[in-house]
């Protein structure tokens, strides 16, 4: 396998895993980092990308909390938010095998998308009414499969319409990476075979994005 293909399978694992880190964050404190959301949104609206990192808007920098992650938990961290958010990216990834098989599901999905790129042209990715329409898109469609995500968190901060509607966006974001990253060749047999090869991508890839964040210009 070249580097530029483990390279672009390990950029878009990580925007699930970003995306699953997010889920937790939000589960968890209400909250998460505006600019890593954004990032994440605005993925499900970029369909012809130039190359895997113009998914996440071309700047290695915007996936660094998923890079992290990624590295983290592929390298046997055991706390158990990491393993809460290693299951949610697990199963994101088999949440976008079953939907890779329903092209009527595949379509309608694009469609509600590309519906609501007005309101995010209009609005904003991080809005209210963004995050509530593309909510909306994962209950009609992805929450009907018998599969489900269960999140974990706060009870408090779960109930709050506004933080679940995060978090079912979030999780369309994270399917919307595992269909990257199986475009990319991404396999779930990977994870285990070649995992420290992942990791250590990862890693090198995540030291380079800080080094993007903090270089003086």
């Amino acid at each position: 396998m070249s580097n530029s293909s483990v390279t672009d399978q390990t950029l878009a694992l990580a925007g699930v895993f970003q995306a699953a880190t997010l889920v937790s964050q939000v589960a968890h404190q209400g909250s998460c980092a505006e600019s890593t959301l954004e990032t994440s949104l605005q993925s499900l609206f970029v369909t012809n990308p130039d190359n895997t990192l113009d998914v996440y808007g071309g700047e290695l920098m915007n996936l660094r909390e998923g890079l992290d992650a990624l590295a983290k938990i592929l390298s046997n961290q055991t706390r158990q938010q990491d393993m809460d958010i290693l299951r949610y990216s697990l199963n994101l990834i088999q949440l976008e095998s079953t939907l890779n098989r329903k092209p009527d599901m595949l379509e309608a999905i694009g469609q509600r998308i590309d519906q609501a790129r007005h309101t995010a042209n209009h609005f904003g990715y991080v809005h209210s009414n963004l995050v509530g329409n593309l909510a909306s898109v994962y209950q009609d469609t992805i929450s009907t499969f018998r599969q489900r995500i269960q999140v974990t968190g706060n009870p408090t901060v779960l109930q709050r319409e506004e933080n679940a509607a995060k978090v079912r966006a979030l999780l369309l974001a994270g399917i919307r990476s595992a269909v990257l990253w199986r475009q990319t060749g991404g396999r779930r047999w990977q994870l285990i075979l070649r995992r420290r090869k992942v990791a250590a991508t990862a890693r090198t890839l995540a030291e380079q994005a800080n080094q993007s964040v903090y270089s003086p210009r």
